[in-house]
């Protein structure tokens, strides 16, 4: 976008304004702050030999499909009984005629079916419009009787399968299939089903599995079943469930993690709730588990969001010790709570060291920073950070180009608010209305002050 006259710069704009039009060369555009790259090329498309084939199979029709096999496979160099079966599913099959069509292969030829065959008509089950799980036991039930019988990488497929139907996550099927299988999942199944459900699911349904699991297949959750409930369920803020599966997994015979732990502390950081965050902190430590670099962010974190400076300097000083060294996630943590206290000159030295120490700040750095510094009144400080985030090609969030557009605004300095406009719509830091939003919100809060 090219510069605005100044005559301009307090007027309303109106948003067509900013759609794409042909702009001017950089060496004209006085105003821009960084060199805009070139676009690389996009590259060529490759083409996959198997989508670029056309399906012999016009229908699903199982006759017709039984005619063209014979067709082909009477041709030099036919194809091989696989790929003809996996163009019939393709081409719409029922599960019913795909197993017939099947049948017919291995009758009219000297094919025999291997596991990868049975598994393409499993695939093929588990994504057919089906209302049940009755085509996918009969699958199972054939390859029993081609002596393939079905094993726990059969079920993980059609389990996986199940949950990725294109449609909607058949969630429920999936559960019926886990009971009804001929055989046990393992452990990577079962959680996998376990995390599915517990995203999508209520606690109670999940547990009301879980318990359906171990009573009918003696199949019982283990340390990841756990912790991906405990995740799911601090995710949701019910810190309580949270409390009491620590409890069942103690009583389980499993130790807590420190992944656990942290999951916990998440949870309670969340909430803003610091004192259960140092509860579980406490706990940890009483249980003889040794806290991690994650550990101590976390920690970090939420007292530093708080505002409770004295306390994460305590920590900062605890981790040191323990032999784990800062990194921009500490860092960056520590900043925040010195810029939610007003102390952001003091967050801005923590940058020197930060980099006198080896550690590269990021994104969120320099967001974060820019944005203390705007709230903090120290405008000139912030524009020389935002104008490093340009030239480092680095995006702004929301929070910070509202905070940076209305000082520039508030300070009289409309011009360099529009920059800052271009710069988030150009490097694709913000959708162009919501940052248009923002700026025209700071120049009608300047023009009621002067009114």
């Amino acid at each position: 976008m090219g510069k605005l006259p100044p005559s301009m710069r307090s007027a309303k704009l109106p948003l067509s304004l900013f759609k794409s039009t042909p702009s001017s060369s950089p060496s004209s555009s006085t105003h821009r702050l960084w060199t805009q790259k070139p676009k690389p090329k996009p590259k060529p498309k490759t083409s996959n030999p198997n989508l670029s084939t056309p399906n012999p199979f016009s229908s699903p029709c199982l006759s017709s499909a039984i005619s063209t096999s014979t067709s082909l496979l009477s041709l030099p160099s036919p194809p091989s009984p696989n790929s003809l079966l996996q163009s019939f599913c393709l081409a719409g099959a029922t599960s019913s005629d795909a197993i017939s069509f099947l049948n017919h292969l291995s009758t009219s030829t000297s094919f025999a079916p291997d596991k990868s065959t049975f598994h393409n008509l499993l695939a093929h089950s588990c994504l057919s419009s089906s209302p049940d799980i009755s085509p996918i036991l009969k699958v199972f039930d054939l390859m029993s009787k081609c002596n393939h019988p079905p094993d726990a990488a059969s079920l993980d497929l059609s389990v996986r399968a199940l949950c990725s139907s294109p449609k909607s996550p058949r969630l429920d099927d999936a559960c019926s299939l886990i009971l009804k299988s001929p055989v046990k999942p393992d452990e990577f199944t079962y959680n996998f089903l376990i995390r599915r459900l517990a995203r999508d699911r209520s606690v109670s349904s999940v547990n009301h599995f879980i318990e359906q699991v171990r009573s009918k297949l003696s199949v019982h959750p283990n340390l990841v079943t756990y912790t991906i409930l405990i995740d799911a369920v601090c995710r949701s803020g019910n810190l309580r469930e949270a409390t009491r599966l620590l409890t069942v997994l103690s009583d389980n015979g499993f130790k807590p993690d420190a992944y656990v732990y942290n999951t916990i502390m998440k949870g309670h950081c969340m909430l803003d709730d610091c004192a259960g965050v140092m509860d579980v902190y406490n706990k940890m430590k009483d249980e003889g588990v040794e806290p991690d670099l994650v550990t101590y962010n976390t920690l970090l974190f939420g007292l530093s969001k708080a505002g409770m400076m004295p306390q994460a300097k305590r920590i900062l000083k605890a981790m040191a010790e323990s032999g784990h060294f800062p990194d921009v996630v500490t860092y960056t943590s520590l900043m925040n709570g010195m810029c939610r206290r007003g102390e952001a000159m003091e967050a801005l030295a923590i940058l020197t060291v930060m980099e006198e120490k080896g550690c590269t700040p990021n994104e969120c750095t320099y967001n974060t920073l820019v944005m203390g510094l705007c709230k903090a009144q120290y405008l000139d400080e912030a524009i020389e950070l935002y104008q490093l985030m340009v030239s480092k090609g680095m995006k702004m969030d929301g929070p910070t180009y509202a905070s940076i557009v209305r000082a520039l605004c508030r300070a009289g300095r409309v011009s360099d608010a529009y920059q800052v406009f271009d710069f988030v719509i150009e490097s694709k830091s913000l959708p162009e209305v919501s940052a248009y939003t923002d700026l025209e919100n700071s120049i009608k809060w300047v023009q009621k002050r002067k009114a």
